[in-house]
Formats: C-alpha cells, sequence, structure tokens
C-alpha cells in the first residue's frame, strides 16, 4: 500500500482556514463526500465518534483522525495544510496544522492499521512535515505526499 492508493488529486486542502477541530473536521468530511460519493454527515459522525475515544492528534502539530463506515468500498484519504494551527487536544498538548484524514470500510481492520501507520511514517518526517508545512500549492502538496520513499513503504 502507498500513499498513492489512499489520495487522489482532489483530496488536498491546501489552505483550510477553520478556527477548531470540530468545524476541521467538517471541512474535512465535506470533501471526503465530494470525493467519495459518501454522506459527509455519516463521515463526520464516524471521525466524532472516533474522537470521543481520544483525540487522534498525535503531536508535532499533526493529526490523523479515522473512521470506518459500512457503505465505504476502500480506503481513502483526505489531507489539509491549515493556514493557522488548531487545537486539536493532541497527546503532546501542541496546536495542530497537518491533518490527514483517513476513512475505511468496516471490513478493512489489518489494511487500516497498516494506513494509518504509513500516514504517521510520512507525516513524522521532519524534513517531509517542514516542506508540506511551506507548501501552499495543492498540485505540489499531493507530489510531495505521493512521490516520496516513504510513501512507498508498508
Amino acid at each position: 500500500m502507498a500513499l498513492t492508493d489512499l489520495l487522489s488529486p482532489d483530496a488536498i486542502l491546501s489552505a483550510l482556514r477553520v478556527n477548531g477541530k470540530k468545524q476541521a473536521l467538517q471541512e474535512m468530511s465535506e470533501r471526503a463526500a465530494q470525493v467519495s460519493g459518501l454522506s459527509a454527515r455519516e463521515i463526520f459522525d464516524a471521525l466524532l465518534q472516533r474522537e470521543r475515544l481520544g483525540s487522534t492528534g498525535v503531536g508535532d502539530g499533526i493529526a490523523i483522525p479515522h473512521g470506518k463506515l459500512a457503505n465505504c468500498k476502500h480506503i481513502f484519504g483526505i489531507f489539509a495544510r491549515l493556514e493557522r494551527p488548531i487545537d486539536f487536544e493532541a497527546l503532546d498538548g501542541l496546536p495542530v496544522d497537518l491533518i490527514f484524514l483517513l476513512i475505511a470500510p468496516e471490513s478493512a481492520g489489518a489494511d487500516h492499521l497498516k494506513a494509518l501507520a504509513m500516514i504517521a511514517r510520512v507525516l513524522r518526517d521532519q524534513a517531509m512535515a517542514a516542506q508540506l508545512r511551506a507548501t501552499r500549492d495543492a498540485s505540489a502538496l499531493y507530489s510531495l505526499l505521493t512521490l516520496t520513499p516513504a510513501s512507498h513503504a508498508a
């Protein structure tokens, strides 16, 4: 599995302006609905349900919100680079400005975990995170995320 399997060029939000975690999840759910044909409300509800278990803010300004949906056919992601960092109740207490949302079918046990691990590996690479933060163009962000050696590992 590679990030190219999860992301499409129209799944990139290069300068998302939001005031908080809930608004970020809502905006990203809308884009996920456009990309997938799934219901934005169902996506949003699945993400909120997961966040109630504990924040998906993994630290270093990165969040990986995720959820599973019964009517989802394949794993896919949405990436957002925020204009301004927001409080995401991250484990390290730092605000978040890079968010990779992941939606998977309910049956995608191991693949879901592999995808989460791969996303975390790519985003936690400090050089990669710095490049993502410095880039405002959606196609350049897509290229960075999908053309790196790390994106082909898993």
